[in-house]
């Protein structure tokens, strides 16, 4: 008898509708950049709000490691190592990643063995090429071999033209990936690993009692930023990617190819102001509120108001104003007796097709059962020649 039921809610566009006017009226402006590959997306839908040579292939040079921890974050995930595993540093690892290298390192000494979630943050926070060439000999017996189990994995989850010839994203000509790309990769991440996300919000770690700050230069001062790479090698230039929120609203930037680490940070505040003042925040809901009703089976009352557990504002575009479809699902009818607070579906908005914001509905009251075969009988024939 349960089946699932998709309503759209007319009210819902009422609100969007009433506040299309003054606060949506203007324009769009347009937005430039001296970076030379940009883009800018809702992390949640993956909406483009701007791109700039987005499909182009680059060096990403460390901005690579974020597919490099992806491969650790499904090891951990699949269970293959723990946070507690520990790595060798290799005199390979420490040669070309360590102290004497020249390049971003924790400092680990060469021959110790080092946890699994110790290189992480050296690899996230530090950008330490010791701690991920260590992680890809450790799990895979080379970094070689790692590298293209990189992007195998890469080609699956959607970056089609991306090489990875190595865990560093030291300089190698074939390494390549566009900025699109790495969006994918931070979208990923973000959904799949929020857990493991938040280690590229912390603004320093200390190994070997040497302490270094995160190098992502948005956590300095930009209101929001939670995360997560920059990279630089003399021909690749200086990126960046950069994630911050504001209202609720998600925003992940890629910047690559600029001259300095001055004009890197500029150009990524500059991207993320510019989409965030393309949202307005509209308070759809209130906590409690009654967004519809559910049919109830053998009951005493044939319907059950559904509400919503917390207050609901969005941050929409004028464009999301236009677009914005609002469906509410649920597996229905619901059998009596029903108890008050029973989750049973969610108020899904979307854009283009894909999800932006999904609120869970509950029931409002309480509803008991009947025990009038009649009536019960009466309710399978509603049911039957009107749908749940």
């Amino acid at each position: 008898m349960n089946g699932i039921r998709v309503f759209l809610r007319t009210a819902i566009w009422l609100v969007f509708l009433a506040m299309s006017g003054a606060a949506f009226g203007q324009d769009v402006l347009p937005f430039e950049t001296t970076a030379p590959h940009a883009i800018l997306v809702d992390a949640k839908s993956g909406s483009v709000f701007f791109e700039k040579k987005a499909d182009e292939l680059v060096q990403p040079a460390s901005m690579s490691k974020l597919m490099t921890m992806v491969m650790v974050f499904e090891a951990l995930k699949a269970g293959t190592v723990t946070e507690d595993t520990e790595f060798k540093i290799s005199v390979n690892a420490w040669k070309r990643g360590g102290t004497s290298s020249g390049g971003s390192t924790m400092y680990a000494n060469v021959n110790t063995n080092v946890r699994l979630i110790d290189l992480m943050h050296g690899a996230m926070i530090q950008s330490a090429n010791d701690a991920c060439i260590a992680i890809a000999e450790g799990i895979a017996g080379s970094e070689e071999e790692f590298a293209a189990r990189m992007t195998k994995r890469g080609k699956e989850l959607g970056l089609e033209n991306a090489v990875f010839r190595n865990v560093t994203g030291l300089p190698k000509p074939e390494n390549r990936a566009s900025v699109r790309d790495l969006t994918i990769l931070a979208r990923y991440v973000i959904s799949e690993f929020p857990e493991y996300y938040k280690i590229y919000g912390k603004p320093e770690f200390t190994w070997n009692n040497i302490t270094q700050k995160n190098r992502n230069p948005l956590l300095l001062d930009y209101p929001g930023a939670d995360g997560m790479k920059t990279g630089y090698i003399k021909d690749a230039g200086y990126g960046l990617v950069g994630s911050a929120v504001r209202d609720g609203r998600r925003l992940i930037l890629v910047v690559a190819g600029l001259s300095s680490i001055a004009e890197r940070k500029e150009e990524a505040q500059k991207l993320l102001d510019w989409g965030f003042r393309q949202f307005k925040t509209v308070d759809v809901y209130a906590a409690g509120d009654v967004v519809s009703k559910a049919r109830v089976w053998g009951g005493t009352s044939r319907w059950v108001d559904l509400v919503i557990k917390q207050d609901l504002r969005l941050a929409l575009s004028a464009k999301e104003q236009e677009n914005v479809e609002v469906k509410l699902t649920y597996a229905g009818p619901l059998i009596a007796p029903v108890k008050a607070g029973t989750p049973i579906g969610t108020v899904r908005f979307l854009m283009d097709g894909k999800a932006i914001a999904d609120v869970k509905v509950e029931t409002a009251n309480e509803v008991a059962a009947v025990d009038s075969i009649w009536s019960r009988a009466m309710d399978s024939l509603l049911i039957l020649a009107l749908g749940g």
